[in-house]
């Protein structure tokens, strides 16, 4: 019983250390992989502006053909 109870308190402890050691930093990145990675976030900014623009566009479109014509002022009966 106590030889049963002594490795799992020793498991226990192994796996507590082993959840606290520290992973090693990743290795640094060169210029290149630096510029690639600066460059496809600067395609996937403007792709998704492109989006954002045309999206906005629909949306204009139909708010002008659907309520933005019976809103239109109308003009003083003399």
């Amino acid at each position: 019983m106590k030889r049963i109870l002594a490795v799992l308190v020793s498991g226990l402890l192994i796996g507590a250390l082993a959840a606290h050691a520290k992973l090693p930093a990743p290795p640094a990145k060169s210029d290149a992989e630096k510029k690639a990675e600066a460059d496809k976030a600067a395609a996937t900014k403007a792709k998704d502006a492109e989006a954002l623009g045309k999206a906005q566009d629909r949306v204009a479109a139909h708010y002008k053909k659907t309520k933005g014509a019976s809103m239109a002022p109308e003009k003083a009966k003399k």
